[in-house]
């Protein structure tokens, strides 16, 4: 998922982003109310976590002004105000789901994804296959052929990726901006580094290659014609 993080405490954000990478997902952050409405309307996001009390424009305000665009991109509202007044408030503003603080990070991811889910049903899948590659996005676990295949997390979220695009022509761009949340070319070979690594792992003792290479377009994964 494409997640948008508008929290001004620093060190929440981070360990928020952090573990929101870590289950494999693309976040940005904006650290105040009027940022995060600017990406908010310029960017499509799946989904979008704001806190309620924000420097500039306050969390409420930012969803209220988001709906009045008519983004529908699901919101979870994360407070330190719990009463039920404060989340009737939250939701009357636009929000779709209301968190108190402190809260449990497991409780989170599963809130958003359930917003996600509810909001588009094909977009939170668990499992993706590919031919006799398999991938379960929960336990992180790789198989093919019955073989569990390691990967290294950057490995994975390729693979992830790929898999989620099968049979279309993915571009160094779209890896770029997705993989490695980089906006511009680095004019590195790090993707090819990552294509030769993840080919080695997925391909090279299987009869049926998966992962091809397109020349002066990019890399599909896709099983033989």
């Amino acid at each position: 998922m494409r997640v948008l993080v508008i929290e001004d405490d620093l060190e929440a954000a981070a360990y928020l982003v952090r573990g929101l990478r870590e289950s494999g997902h693309i976040v940005d952050h904006a650290a105040d109310g009027e940022e995060g409405l600017t990406l908010g309307l310029s960017s499509p996001y799946d989904v979008m976590i704001v806190d309620r009390m924000l420097p500039k424009r306050d969390g409420l305000g930012v969803v209220a002004a988001l709906r009045a665009e008519k983004i529908s991109t699901p919101v979870l509202i994360l407070s330190a105000l719990g009463e039920v007044d404060d989340r009737i408030q939250g939701l009357k503003a636009g929000g779709d789901d209301y968190l108190t603080k402190p809260y449990a990070f497991a409780e989170l991811l599963a809130r958003i994804e359930v917003l996600v889910r509810r909001s588009n049903p094909d977009q939170v899948r668990t499992r993706l296959q590919v031919s006799d590659l398999e991938v379960d996005l929960l336990a992180r676990k790789v198989m093919r052929a019955g073989q569990e295949i390691d990967l290294q997390p950057r490995e994975f979220r390729l693979l992830e990726y790929l898999m989620k695009h099968a049979d279309q022509v993915v571009t160094r761009t779209m890896l770029l901006e997705n993989v490695w949340e980089y906006h511009f070319d680095p004019q590195t070979n790090v993707i090819d580094v990552h294509i030769s690594r993840l080919r080695a792992k997925i391909d090279k003792n299987f009869k049926q290659p998966l992962l091809h290479t397109i020349r002066g377009a990019g890399y599909s994964l896709r099983a033989a014609d």
